[in-house]
């Protein structure tokens, strides 16, 4: 018995019961196979158990036996939102601060959470700080009127260069031949590093044209450190020519989004704000048009 497991097998009388089990008769000892085959079923219907743990019992109920997710469902969306507060805050503190790689720090779960809120209090930034900075320009001189071509000016740079520049870099590395490119990782490297730009629009309002120009270059700067820095191992992937050309792309784009941004919102006269000058008289109408004075 030291050299091999037995396991007893004890039949049940047909009443169901083992009141009249005769030990000698009705037990018999044979060698465990329970670890080579599927547990089985003995004669009146009882399960035997495995010992070696695969018991064979159904999965949990919480157990998710289909890994399918549709476009059309909730739970296809969710995945990408499937982070907490703590992390969010790691990352955002990685992305200003960013001693390790940003791969590392989101440990395999890239999300669109961070992103998504950070480009939208970006957005609401820069209008208020566009705006404030077109009122202490105007103030005393004219009638000062929000512009709201403020707001949707802001929406489509932040968002279209936070989403939609993350997509075609994916597709170029693709298409290049670097097999470790994610989207999701490339929206979350974009997205976190727009987050420089909520202090920069904070304290870019100033009618100091030298200031404004400062705090944008420091955070182009910090930005575009952050994102060469965790991309350039992806674009290495690809040929060297191409990793160049790439990372020359990503820098120049990324410069074009810091020029815009001081032009658009930092700066007075900008083509975005409302030309609030006095319009001019109403011509006179045609003589014709004189309405004349009846007589009576």
């Amino acid at each position: 018995m030291s050299g091999s497991g037995y396991d007893a097998v004890v039949d049940i009388d047909d009443e169901g019961d083992l009141g009249n089990t005769d030990l000698q008769d009705d037990l018999e000892f044979h060698n465990s196979n329970f670890s080579e085959t599927a547990p089985a079923l003995h004669k009146g219907g009882v399960r035997s158990a495995a010992g070696n743990g695969s018991s064979g019992l159904p999965l949990p109920a919480t157990a998710s036996t289909s890994g399918k997710r549709f476009l059309w469902t909730l739970s296809f969306y969710a995945q990408f939102f499937d982070v907490d507060t703590s992390s969010v805050l790691a990352r955002c503190w990685a992305a200003l601060y960013p001693r390790a790689n940003f791969l590392d720090v989101l440990e395999g779960n890239p999300d669109l959470y961070g992103p998504f809120w950070i480009a939208t209090t970006v957005v609401m930034i820069l209008f208020l700080g566009g705006t404030i900075s077109e009122y202490v320009a105007t103030v005393d001189k004219t009638t000062f009127a929000y512009d709201f071509k403020l707001l949707s000016g802001a929406t489509g740079l932040i968002y279209g260069y936070t989403f939609v520049i993350p997509v075609a870099l994916y597709l170029a590395l693709r298409y290049f031949g670097s097999e470790s490119a994610n989207l999701l990782e490339c929206w979350a490297l974009y997205g976190y590093a727009n987050l420089i730009w909520i202090p920069v629009a904070l304290i870019s309002w100033s009618p100091v044209a030298i200031l404004n120009w400062v705090f944008v270059a420091v955070g182009f700067g910090l930005s575009v450190f952050f994102l060469l820095r965790n991309l350039y191992p992806v674009l290495s992937a690809t040929d060297r020519q191409t990793s160049k050309v790439l990372l020359v792309l990503v820098l120049a784009l990324h410069f074009g989004l810091s020029i815009a941004i001081k032009v658009l919102f930092f700066a007075h006269g900008s083509p975005l704000h409302h030309d609030d000058a006095t319009p001019p008289p109403a011509a006179d109408p045609p003589a014709g048009d004189q309405p004349q004075m009846m007589m009576f």
